[in-house]
């Protein structure tokens, strides 16, 4: 697989950050609190790795609105003339109210329903797949993407089991696993789009 057809899928890619349904410590239902510092370095990551766009989902009609306070200032007031890469990053992301919205908007856009990727720290019982898997799964659809990553302490069991894939955990060292889920995203769409990515995957035969 070339960079250009690694590219072309990024770019019928999407991410959201779930705020509900995610799990509090217990394992029990929640809605976490919007949280600035997620929404910008999420957008920045996945515009430096050339997705389509960055939702942000939370039921809360005032959190919603926080995040749209967050990017009017980094798209049309000071932080748009001080900071034009950050403008430009967060051109690509939106608030919406579920995971249920974010899925139609995308199906209009591209005509096709995403195919839906959850992420998870812990090991969970049902089968995942390795990001190279995953590339090469994505690269033999047509269909958009959209990669569900949770806050708190994760997406709740409910949308682990109904997305189409699991993508496996990330592994620290020593069996220590507490990344930000800012750091988890930035090292997801490099595994998946980043230059290593054509190296990684098996090169198809000519002839």
């Amino acid at each position: 697989m070339k960079v250009e057809e690694i590219r072309a899928i990024a770019k019928r890619t999407y991410c959201a950050l779930v705020h509900y349904p995610v799990r509090d410590r217990t394992g029990q239902i929640m809605t976490s609190a919007i949280t600035n510092i997620d929404v910008h370095d999420i957008a920045r990551s996945a515009r430096t790795y050339g997705l389509a766009g960055y939702f942000v989902v939370t039921p809360i009609t005032a959190q919603r609105q926080i995040v749209q306070a967050i990017l009017d200032h980094w798209q049309k007031g000071a932080g748009a003339r001080r900071i034009p890469e950050r403008k430009e990053a967060l051109e690509r992301c939106w608030p919406a109210a579920s995971i249920e919205e974010v899925v139609q908007v995308i199906e209009v856009t591209h005509g096709l329903p995403p195919l839906q990727v959850a992420t998870e720290a812990r090991p969970f019982a049902r089968e995942t797949c390795s990001p190279e898997a995953l590339l090469r799964l994505l690269a033999s659809t047509e269909r958009p993407s959209l990669i569900l990553f949770g806050t708190a302490h994760g997406l709740h069991a409910s949308v682990l089991k109904s997305a189409e894939f699991l993508l496996e955990p990330i592994c620290g060292i020593d069996g220590y696993n507490h990344l930000s889920v800012r750091a988890a995203a930035a090292i997801v769409f490099d595994r998946l789009f980043g230059r290593w990515a054509e190296a990684a995957l098996p090169k198809a035969h000519s002839g």
